[in-house]
């Protein structure tokens, strides 16, 4: 028995396009939890939902560990939690179900659980955790296990329910010490399970950490329901020391950072990389970043030392218009220098392209095309724009939503607002830019393949047959794509390009 079993609610498996890519990391946000309480003294077990099969196996993990507590603490640092998935909803909705029909107290953690208290708490949720989980959760359990008389509505960023109706507590401040916070609980994890389905599927294997907590840049189609805008970040020292505990004891190939925004604070980057430089704790790793944080060579220079080998950055668009009116704060000019700095480094550059956004015209979107094909990235990837709650973006759209207001799962890319051209459309351009992408890739690699006299590899082939495939179907699907472009989105009406000053009305966001 145990007195706490945490669970999250993102199962890989009802992901089709991420069960296909099957690069699996454990739930980093979950773990800090459980590491934190257990730290307090509490006993605490893991169902991993990242790796089930369904929510049958957390009523399993219910009857083997029989908790009193039964706590869905979503993993906020994976992004797809903050997109609040209706698959996922609905398997949390299934997993407080279960929780409940064997007398457990509920308490839920996450961006749609903070979004949402109302819905989760009449779906039988006992507690919401409001925004950072962890302090309010231990305050909570002192609470509820009778080791402390503070009244619940005297415990910051806590929801429940009071004579029949849901009670929201003020926001807690977030903690802003991080190095305080033990390492995540990995022991509870099946790192082997992970590290077979590395190896298995690419032949090495690669886990998660993180650096920060928060972002302090204003896109106003980003939402962050958890942070707001407060950005707290982890010492190099401390960063370095739980990298060599994972070299030492998980023997991991790769790391994924996880963070919104990796290495922001000036100098951070050149003392990590002397920190991991010192302690041999270095990992390959890959990482996000803005472009303009990527100006400076001594920065790349130091993500270079450090082991970066893969950094993405949020591109987003190749015109300006588009750029301007998401309030990125960024330049089409400085994604090309940013992609050079880095490339001449020997990283990586992935680039996170997204359409749909108000305003976008066919041109706006051929801008984009014609920046991947120039700043020739190592990989892409696409989305549309996606109307988050309480994000400016969302206050824009809010009269056009319909009954579907979230996606099914990560490739649903549904057209949620009445955008530029319909959801088929953009689907189609998905498909496109990552024809033509995977195309001008494989051609790359066979000229490299050409020119070191190793033609006839397996290799080879392969780029041969990728070539192929994607030049044959390229044309077809782009006459579907410009048949799709003249059929407007159902409904849709004519959107104005909002400069920024037009869109910095507060939210209720602000006030998080």
């Amino acid at each position: 028995m145990s007195d706490i079993l945490f669970g999250q609610s993102y199962f890989l498996r009802f992901d089709p396009k991420l069960w296909q890519a099957m690069q699996p990391y454990p739930p980093l946000g979950t773990l800090y939890a459980a590491s934190y309480l257990r730290q307090r003294g509490y006993g605490v077990a893991l169902f991993d939902a990242m790796l089930a099969l369904s929510e049958d196996e957390w009523g399993q993990s219910l009857e083997r560990h029989q908790p009193a507590f039964a706590i869905l603490y979503e993993d906020n640092f994976n992004y797809l939690s903050k997109m609040c998935l209706l698959r996922m909803r609905q398997a949390t909705f299934q997993m407080i179900n279960l929780a409940r029909q064997r007398g457990c107290t509920v308490i839920l953690c996450g961006a749609d659980a903070t979004d949402h208290a109302e819905e989760y708490l009449a779906k039988g949720a006992d507690f919401i955790l409001l925004s950072e989980g962890e302090l309010t959760l231990a305050e909570l359990l002192e609470r509820l296990t009778g080791k402390s008389a503070t009244n619940f509505q005297d415990i910051p960023g806590l929801a429940y329910r009071f004579m029949g109706q849901a009670r929201h507590n003020p926001r807690r401040a977030e903690l802003s010490d991080l190095d305080s916070l033990p390492f995540p609980a990995r022991d509870l994890v099946d790192m082997e399970h992970y590290r077979s389905i590395w190896m298995e599927r690419h032949g090495y294997f690669s886990t998660n950490l993180v650096t920060t907590r928060g972002c302090p840049f204003h896109c106003n189609w980003c939402a962050k329901p958890i942070w707001g805008q407060r950005y707290h970040t982890r010492s190099p020292e401390n960063v370095a020391a739980e990298m060599l505990w994972l070299k030492q004891q998980v023997h991991p190939d790769h790391v994924w950072f996880a963070d919104d925004i990796f290495g922001l604070k000036p100098g951070w980057l050149r003392r990590f990389a002397g920190c991991v430089q010192a302690e041999d704790a270095r990992i390959p790793f890959k990482c996000l970043s803005r472009v303009d944080l990527l100006l400076r060579p001594q920065e790349v220079e130091a993500l270079r030392q450090a082991g970066a080998q893969t950094v993405w950055v949020g591109a987003e668009s190749g015109s300006q218009k588009i750029l301007d009116a998401m309030e990125k704060g960024t330049r089409v000019e400085q994604i090309h220098e940013a992609r050079s700095l880095l490339g001449a480094a020997g990283i990586k550059t992935g680039f996170f392209l997204q359409f749909g956004y108000p305003g976008e015209t066919r041109l706006d979107i051929e801008k984009t095309i014609q920046m991947v094909r120039n700043a020739d990235p190592d990989d892409i990837g696409i989305s549309v724009s996606y109307a988050m709650p309480w994000t400016k973006f969302y206050t824009l759209v809010r009269e056009q939503l319909g009954a579907k207001q979230n996606w099914q799962d990560s490739s649903d890319l549904a057209m949620l607002y009445s955008g530029p051209f319909s959801t088929a459309f953009y689907r189609k351009l998905h498909s496109v830019v990552h024809k033509e992408f995977r195309a001008r890739k494989a051609w790359q690699a066979l000229k490299g393949l050409f020119g070191a006299g190793k033609v006839l590899t397996v290799q080879a082939v392969h780029s041969a047959l990728r070539l192929a495939y994607n030049l044959m179907t390229l044309p077809f699907a782009r006459w579907q794509l410009n048949r799709l472009a003249q059929k407007p989105h159902q409904g849709s009406v004519s959107i104005p390009y909002m400069p920024p000053e037009a869109a910095s009305q507060p939210t209720p966001q602000d006030e998080r």
